[in-house]
């Protein structure tokens, strides 16, 4: 929305956050080394407010803020606990708490002067001024957007893993290559696997083109194989070459496509040769900006390509309703139902009509919230041909990722 309106992105910081926290249990400390009352040497003290290493700390300060923020007008959503609108006529300002860590934004920057002046008598905070970086991720102004990028993140890791002058490849993974159980000898170093992995899955936030290559080496968290790491390098040999690739929101792309959310969804049936389970892959536009994307390994195992879609399906238009209850509390009107693109006909038929009953009788009833979606004009679903140049390598890599998404910001050197 700030890249869509071009409203200014501001960021602030909260000292010593946990210690605002008041506590709501009994809590009881022994007297600190130093401050120890020779006279009641015996004695415990009693907490009033939450301290650093307490278990209630997180929880008591986040009590503490979000009962502080509706004092100043604000209102918060079931949708997303951390997000908080105030409107005032035409005017609104939304605020995003993570921990300590707040970015706000809106189209009245005199209300936002307000609402930080008041955070910063009521808290210990410090203006950090125009967001450039946060939580690992850097924002880069433009004229025409905003440009997301993880650069400095993807070289500390390839510096911690001792890749930085590695080979680039040209893909994350290999086409139609499926990592198997017992491949090899296992690895040795199963923790530093653990690590590359997690670190990877953060990654995935600004870089949906390693979404399915992520997901595959997550399965092997718990028993990794030499082989697994080897595909594990082979994502960072990738990112290597990659290393300045982003996602560029651009200014007015809501206005870009008639219909503002769009979705895509895919699965390959029986993909998974250790439990031939199918993977769910989506990615869903907000205008020509992409806002959401997964890949992630069904629960269960389809009996048919079309069930195998339709579950995809399913999880899509789950996702569909959540974004469009974030989007109405954020005042930004909707104006038509969502689009959502699938290239297998019969799971389309079934979400408009009943048919194949004998073959479908064994989904359980929950998926079949999508077609209840359909019947009520709340969603509509439309074909798109698996060879349609919207959708990238969707089928030969199994990426989420539009040929739009990544860029890489004029502010960096390299990329492509």
């Amino acid at each position: 929305m700030a890249a869509h309106f071009g409203w200014n992105l501001r960021q602030l910081d909260v000292k010593n956050a946990f210690l605002h926290g008041v506590l709501q249990e009994e809590v009881y400390m022994s007297q600190p080394p130093g401050f120890i009352d020779p006279q009641y040497s015996d004695y415990v003290c009693k907490l009033h407010k939450s301290l650093y290493g307490l278990k209630q700390a997180p929880r008591a300060w986040n009590d503490k803020f979000t009962s502080f923020l509706p004092s100043l007008g604000f209102t918060s959503t079931y949708a997303d606990s951390s997000l908080f609108v105030k409107q005032i006529d035409s005017f609104v300002v939304v605020l995003l708490l993570y921990v300590d860590d707040i970015i706000i934004t809106g189209n009245a920057p005199t209300l936002i002067s307000d609402v930080i002046s008041a955070l910063t008598k009521e808290f210990d905070i410090k203006d950090l001024g125009p967001l450039h970086f946060f939580l690992g991720i850097q924002i880069i102004s433009q004229t025409d957007g905003l440009v997301l990028s993880q650069a400095k993140y993807v070289k500390d890791l390839l510096t911690k893993t001792a890749m930085l002058d590695s080979k680039p490849c040209s893909t994350p993974c290999l086409p139609y290559n499926r990592l198997v159980l017992d491949d090899g000898k296992p690895y040795n170093n199963p923790a530093l696997y653990r690590s590359v992995v997690g670190a990877l899955q953060y990654l995935t936030f600004t870089r949906p083109d390693i979404a399915f290559a992520v997901h595959q080496v997550c399965q092997f968290m718990q028993r990794p194989m030499e082989s697994h790491f080897s595909v594990v390098k082979r994502i960072l040999r990738y990112l290597k070459g990659t290393l300045n690739l982003g996602i560029h929101y651009v200014r007015g792309g809501l206005e870009v496509n008639s219909d503002t959310i769009r979705a895509f969804s895919d699965a390959d049936w029986a993909g998974d040769p250790n439990d031939r389970r199918s993977t769910t892959r989506f990615v869903v536009f907000l205008g020509s900006n992409p806002i959401s994307w997964s890949s992630k390994k069904q629960q269960t195992v389809s009996r048919s390509s079309t069930e195998a879609e339709y579950r995809a399906l399913a999880t899509t238009a789950a996702e569909l309703d959540w974004i469009k209850q974030l989007l109405t509390f954020l005042h930004l009107a909707i104006p038509s139902s969502p689009v959502l693109f699938c290239d297998n006909m019969s799971a389309i038929a079934l979400t408009s009509n009943p048919v194949f009953h004998q073959r479908t009788k064994h989904i359980e009833v929950d998926i079949h919230f999508v077609r209840e979606r359909v019947a009520k004009k709340h969603l509509q679903v439309q074909f798109v041909s698996s060879s349609s140049p919207r959708v990238y390598l969707l089928h030969s890599f199994k990426l989420i990722v539009a040929i739009s998404v990544l860029v890489s910001p004029p502010e960096l050197e390299g990329g492509c």
